[in-house]
């Protein structure tokens, strides 16, 4: 069991948890033992996403690159572009 003194330390303890490691005791002076767990990891971040998958890159560059350029759609030229037969078999 670890003693946290301040937030920082809690914070770091926190931190360092994952799925092989995801039960924890912590004693806090004045406040008591606590027993963290955690139950579910954080899916990666859009910047890790990004990172990691070159096709996720071009594909956000490209379309911000269109979005600059103004060749994109708003939700309402989108909606009047569709018709029922696009939804077809």
């Amino acid at each position: 069991m670890e003693t946290v003194q301040t937030e920082t330390e809690l914070f770091d303890h926190i931190g360092r948890m994952n799925k092989a490691n995801s039960v924890s005791r912590v004693y806090i002076p004045g406040k008591g033992t606590f027993t963290i767990v955690l139950q579910e990891e954080d899916q990666l971040s859009i910047r890790a996403e990004i990172a990691s998958d070159p096709r996720l890159r071009q594909m956000i560059q490209d379309s911000r690159a269109d979005y600059k350029l103004g060749n994109g759609l708003n939700t309402k030229q989108f909606l009047q572009s569709i018709s029922p037969a696009d939804f077809e078999k």
